[in-house]
């Protein structure tokens, strides 16, 4: 079939146009898709890194927290052997949970709405607070403070104001909590502890906020009525630590 002249090479040139073209197209898909591949290697890399970061501070926490078992449970120990033998005759407990011993029912120690500690409660603390300090030196590293605490039962003379009761509670125990501690700070067995009880005891008064109840839900008044003295280790500030370094 004839041609007109130069369409043959028209068709050609067409055809290689076209062919061109898609080549072209093909190219910058290909490097679309490399782009993309190489993002997600980016994010995935990211991801893991921080899966790894957070892994890690899980890893501190999670010894931190086998630690304090530990600790907890030493410290434990050490009370429950040096004290054992006396806690009955002191009307004294010790609470493995807390870190905590109670000296209950803190009539016979003050008299009645009063803050003086009595002679007989001076002898028992003569005795008691010495070893208690020997027993927590080894742990000293690992011991946040050292809490004198008051505790009252809820009701208060014949009042039925309840926050009259809750407030006058309040000084009362804080009152008898400081006098516990100005106490056994004053002692000469303790003079070497001087220094670290100052920057690590404190005495505090909760009022009747946490009372002992017995088994049948009512409250245990002579329980509630109590001075103790508590443990509290650092490892929920070194928790805490973690946490703020990870952000």
């Amino acid at each position: 079939m004839a041609q007109w002249p130069g369409t043959q090479g028209r068709s050609r040139g067409y055809g290689k146009g076209t062919g061109g073209e898609r080549g072209e197209g093909d190219a910058s898909w290909i490097s679309v898709s490399d782009l993309m591949a190489g993002l997600m290697m980016v994010f995935l890399c990211i991801a893991v890194a921080m899966m790894r970061s957070v892994m890690i501070e899980r890893e501190k926490i999670r010894t931190i927290a086998m630690s304090y078992k530990e600790n907890q449970l030493a410290i434990y120990e050490s009370l429950q052997r040096e004290f054992a033998p006396d806690l009955r005759r002191w009307g004294a407990t010790i609470n493995r949970d807390t870190l905590t011993i109670a000296f209950n029912n803190s009539d016979a120690m003050f008299e009645t709405g009063e803050a003086q500690l009595n002679a007989s409660y001076q002898v028992v603390f003569e005795e008691f607070f010495p070893r208690y300090m020997n027993v927590l030196a080894p742990f000293r590293a690992s011991i946040e403070a050292v809490r004198i605490e008051g505790h009252t039962s809820s009701g208060w003379g014949q009042s039925s104001d309840r926050h009259a009761m809750y407030f006058n509670n309040l000084r009362l125990s804080q009152d008898r909590a400081r006098s516990v501690l100005r106490f056994v700070y004053t002692l000469d067995a303790v003079t070497s502890y001087n220094r670290w009880m100052m920057q690590n005891v404190a005495a505090v008064g909760y009022s009747s906020s946490r009372p002992i109840y017995n088994a049948d839900g009512s409250e245990n008044i002579d329980q509630s009525k109590r001075v103790a003295f508590r443990v509290i280790t650092n490892s929920e500030t070194k928790i805490h630590s973690i946490l703020e370094e990870s952000f």
